[in-house]
């Protein structure tokens, strides 16, 4: 008994006989490589239920995940995805952005079906969220949504991915301008001499010399802290109160030169436990660098008439002033936790020994 798969006006739907009777069955799904996947599989199950003997002639059996395609809608479907995801080692910052974009898709498509969404309204979709948010974030919301129609088509919940051939043309990004060693001196000395925010300068300090992450310097504890403060051993950081890996999920150590030695010598005290922080709050709390940032950073380089970095700058400027002190990039992505071509990429910026183009004409 062959169930044949066939396309009608551009549809896909099986016809077979059994027992004397013609049977045809809609499929639902536009006639697509992937779509005539499924409907092969769909035939092959209703063989296998005839020459089992277990043939469903009022045909449900058969329906039953055709409807359930056509039934869940893009909220329900990227929720499902959403638990998935939790199941996971994702972060709950991670997890921020996929419940973020429930919302707008709760908003612009309501309770459409997810397997009506055809590519044309993928591109309307993105052109609305180009309205709320940047570029670069509206991009990577647009490849969760692909990942989720591709995890959905995988679970038989959606037969193709109207995600697939959308882009978004994010603008070339400026290289980070660094803070100059002046500006970085003139910042900290500004934060020491501050009558509510001079408890944050060693941090200030700290960050500037060392160019570690945010999350790790805020989640470094005195356990990861060598007894002669030396030399620091980074492999996790705090975000939002999540201790995780870091970011590269590569711990490092970190050698430290006298004036970090120092700086932390005079920070440690006799009441220090291990899993104490090592910079917080002046109440002993971390740090949460949204408020550090609106509250402190930015209040001091506008008094101070420096232009606005945001505080994760601090990275690049050290990235930039490690490499014009002769370190190789190398060296330089070995001490930062990140790769050589990360280092060329993202945080070469204005450094003094750049190369000057030849004069190919000079003889």
């Amino acid at each position: 008994m062959k169930v044949r798969v066939e396309a009608f006006k551009g549809w896909l739907r099986l016809r077979w006989s059994y027992d004397g009777k013609r049977h045809c069955l809609s499929l639902g799904f536009e006639d697509t490589p992937l779509a005539r996947t499924v409907a092969e599989g769909r035939a092959r199950t209703i063989e296998a239920d005839i020459l089992s003997g277990n043939f469903d002639r009022t045909l449900n059996k058969y329906k039953a995940a055709d409807q359930q395609t056509a039934a869940i809608t893009v909220c329900k479907l990227f929720e499902k995805f959403i638990a998935y995801k939790r199941k996971t080692s994702i972060q709950q910052r991670s997890l921020e952005k996929y419940t973020g974009l429930l919302g707008h898709l709760e908003i612009f498509f309501k309770q459409r079906s997810a397997a009506a969404i055809a590519p044309e309204d993928a591109e309307l979709f993105r052109e609305w969220l180009l309205t709320r948010l940047e570029p670069v974030t509206t991009s990577e919301r647009i490849g969760l949504l692909k990942a989720c129609w591709q995890w959905g088509i995988q679970r038989q919940l959606v037969t193709s991915n109207p995600w697939s051939g959308v882009r978004v043309r994010v603008p070339v990004k400026r290289r980070p301008a660094p803070f100059t060693q002046q500006e970085m001196k003139r910042i900290i000395d500004a934060f020491r001499s501050h009558p509510t925010y001079d408890y944050f300068a060693d941090y200030v300090e700290f960050a500037f010399c060392t160019g570690m992450r945010t999350g790790e310097l805020i989640g470094l504890r005195w356990r990861s802290v060598a007894a002669d403060c030396r030399s620091i051993w980074i492999g996790e950081a705090l975000s939002r109160g999540d201790r995780k890996e870091t970011k590269t999920n590569k711990a490092r150590e970190l050698p430290l030169n006298n004036r970090l030695t120092s700086l932390l010598i005079a920070r440690r005290t006799d009441s220090a436990a291990p899993d104490d922080l090592v910079f917080t709050t002046p109440q002993g709390k971390p740090i949460d660098d949204h408020n550090f940032r609106n509250r402190a950073w930015k209040p001091i380089l506008r008094q101070l008439g420096i232009e606005y970095r945001k505080p994760y700058a601090t990275r690049s400027t050290a990235t930039n002033h490690l490499l014009d002190l002769g370190l190789s990039p190398v060296e330089v992505a070995d001490l930062l936790g990140n790769s050589p071509r990360t280092i060329y990429t993202h945080y070469i910026g204005n450094v003094r020994r750049r190369s000057e183009l030849p004069d190919i004409l000079t003889d």
